[in-house]
């Protein structure tokens, strides 16, 4: 992929709202990650798709942990080969849930990741939404209820599901690389010199 072909803009060239939005980014996390850069060509799609992100996965109330919104991010962004995605969200839900082994484990098999019965069921219905929405039925939704979701747990569930489907494949055709400081995040103490 061409990196040219979606240079990631310089901060001094974007509009007001949208460089103070990276800037406090930038001194909470330590640096921007590119997906802001990359989205940030676009003011417009910018607004729009960091409001539904955190909308999504800042939510307040409902029975999701902000830790298993990010399981969710991972384990359907690693069955769409979003290596942007994956590498990001997985360095979230390392610090998260303070797992280091379960994002590599929902990316690759989530079968086999280290999950309650209730955060397997969370996933494969996310799984679904992600990658055969047409054959939802009420058996799923009677399988999320059996592990104490309800409705709006399960609309939350799916439209983080659908938002991402969509963020994948929009990163993986743009060529969106993770920033490489998502790669250790979560993984060594933060003190701990790479």
């Amino acid at each position: 992929m061409n990196p040219e072909r979606y240079p990631l803009p310089a901060l001094d060239t974007l509009p007001d709202d949208i460089r103070e939005t990276l800037l406090a980014v930038q001194q909470k996390a330590g640096f921007v990650p590119n997906v802001f850069l990359k989205l940030a060509r676009r003011p417009a799609e910018f607004r729009a798709f960091v409001g539904y992100h955190d909308v999504l996965m800042l939510k307040e109330g409902g029975s999701l942990t902000k830790g298993e919104r990010e399981m969710i991010v991972v384990a359907t962004s690693g069955a769409n080969d979003c290596l942007y995605c994956v590498v990001a969200h997985g360095a979230i839900l390392r610090i998260y849930e303070k797992a280091p082994k379960l994002a590599d484990q929902l990316a690759t098999n989530w079968r086999k990741a280290d999950l309650t019965p209730r955060q397997r069921a969370m996933i494969g219905f996310a799984m679904k939404v992600a990658l055969d929405s047409r054959a939802v039925d009420d058996h799923d939704f009677r399988e999320l209820h059996a592990h104490g979701f309800d409705d709006e747990d399960a609309w939350d569930i799916a439209a983080i599901a659908a938002f991402f489907a969509m963020s994948n494949r929009l990163a993986n055709a743009v060529g969106m690389m993770p920033n490489d400081e998502f790669y250790l995040m979560g993984r060594v103490p933060r003190d701990r010199k790479a």
